[in-house]
């Protein structure tokens, strides 16, 4: 993993109480966990740590758009994005970020990194399934959606035209049940 300097938080010279961070989010800071899923990104992230006597409490949200492919096109689009995460920090003998939700710095620590708590909370708000909106209102023209209507429309021609070509012999049958 590459510098992460930016995203470290020195808390230990912080007064008790909340204090706000603002970092802005671009495909930069995704290529530090080398990850190149989106073509491009724009994202703000607010940060509130709540520093209190024995523990910090971290409120991240963050919101923005990836710019993604469409699993059906493959058609390039801007996907907004938005969540939240909290984060407990507590100090202990040892490091532990076994828990999602709470992590254990040693005694001594002054300063933590936010990055990889940023990394996961933009990457798991993303869908797994990513639909261009022009397909949801039918607005949306590509040479891969055209095709696939007209695949739609041959596979419909072919059920009707098996319902069309049922043996006389089994209305007969149906009157039988519909008979009682």
């Amino acid at each position: 993993m590459k510098n992460t300097k930016e995203y470290l938080i020195p808390f230990i010279g912080l007064k008790l109480g909340k204090h706000h961070f603002e970092y802005q989010i671009n495909n930069a800071f995704f290529e530090i966990f080398d990850y190149n899923e989106y073509q491009d990104s724009n994202i703000k992230v607010n940060v509130v740590l709540e520093k209190k006597s024995t523990l910090l409490e971290l409120s991240f949200k963050h919101k923005g758009v990836v710019n993604v492919p469409c699993d059906l096109t493959s058609e390039d689009f801007d996907l907004p994005i938005k969540g939240a995460m909290k984060l407990i920090v507590r100090f202990g003998e040892e490091f532990n970020n076994e828990n999602e939700a709470l992590l254990i710095l040693p005694h001594g620590e002054f300063e933590m990194d936010v990055a990889q708590y940023i990394y996961e909370m933009i990457v798991l708000s993303v869908p797994l399934r990513r639909v261009h909106p022009g397909i949801k209102d039918g607005s949306l023209k590509t040479e891969a959606l055209t095709k696939l209507n007209e695949l739609l429309v041959k596979e419909e021609k072919e059920e009707n035209k098996e319902e069309e070509n049922i043996d006389p012999r089994w209305d007969k049958l149906k009157q039988l049940l519909t008979d009682k």
